[in-house]
């Protein structure tokens, strides 16, 4: 058996930041959305011998490896394994690649021995909060530590300009920063805005500027001062939104209406003379992670 999957990678759209949990992750409203800048998964049988996984342009633990061991420990019976990861998602840039790459993972699983999709779902959330908002790729409301997903209807036309940064911020890093900067709401503030957020994304809805927040930008920016300078160029280069992409550094722009797509694309070939990484993407469906016969 030979299967190919994409796993998009993903914006938060919005970000509220609570405190933190007793298991030291910190509670979250946010808004998850999936976007056509994706790697590619190949899975196939392997001969024999333990599970294997080859990323090469990545070092050290990855998360597919994870995902493979907690499906096991599942009485997951599938035979061995090789699953071949071409990176397209920037690393360590706050755009859940690792975790898009576990949920890719787990839906081609499926299809080779299927678990119950309870059990999946569990491993999922313990593999990390991004991870169960990519199970299904598209928009979707997070709460908890973002593990609570909610898919949600895809929003009104829009598309994105996406400038990753030649810097990697580690996320527990920008969550220590964010603490040390008393970023963190109270409870009362965030069911406020999670009800304020329930109301506004109706099908086909455009987000407004009050909702377009990340509360770990600030902790970012501390960070990584560059990201001020980004943000700046792509307002000017004509988004109606911009934020850093989840713990950052990457930057997100977000364009609106009928004609967004060209605008981005636009808008990427003006960036890219200043930063030569920036690129454009439009919203995934959860189709494009389907996984296929490859």
């Amino acid at each position: 058996m030979r299967l190919r999957a994409l796993a998009p990678a993903k914006v938060n759209l919005c970000l509220f930041l609570g405190g933190t949990r007793a298991d030291a992750r910190h509670e979250l409203v946010t808004v998850f959305e999936s976007i056509s800048l994706a790697d590619e998964l190949t899975l196939e049988t392997a001969a024999g011998g333990p599970d294997q996984v080859h990323c090469p342009t990545v070092e050290g633990p990855n998360l597919v490896a994870d995902a493979l061991e907690g499906l096991r420990a599942r009485g997951w019976r599938a035979p061995p394994v090789r699953i071949e990861i071409a990176k397209r998602i920037p690393v360590a840039a706050g755009m859940g690649g690792g975790s898009a790459d576990a949920a890719a993972t787990l839906r081609m699983a499926q299809l080779t021995a299927r678990l119950p999709d309870a059990a999946v779902t569990e491993l999922a959330a313990e593999l990390g909060a991004d991870v169960p908002s990519q199970l299904l790729p598209g928009v979707a409301l997070g709460t908890g530590a973002g593990e609570r997903v909610e898919p949600r209807a895809p929003l009104a036309p829009h598309a994105l300009v996406i400038v990753p940064l030649p810097v990697r911020l580690a996320t527990p890093d920008v969550y220590a920063e964010a603490d040390r900067l008393g970023l963190a709401r109270q409870r009362s503030d965030l069911d406020a805005l999670l009800h304020e957020l329930d109301r506004a994304l109706e099908p086909g809805a455009r987000l407004p500027d009050s909702l377009v927040v990340n509360d770990l930008q600030p902790a970012a920016r501390s960070l990584c001062p560059e990201i001020d300078t980004v943000l700046d160029a792509v307002l000017r280069a004509g988004a109606d939104q911009a934020l850093v992409c989840g713990s950052g550094p990457t930057v997100a722009g977000l364009y609106w209406g009928q004609e967004a797509s060209e605008r981005a694309s636009r808008a990427a070939s003006s960036l890219g003379a200043r930063f030569p990484a920036a690129t454009w993407a439009a919203p995934a469906l959860a189709e494009l992670g389907l996984p296929q016969p490859a």
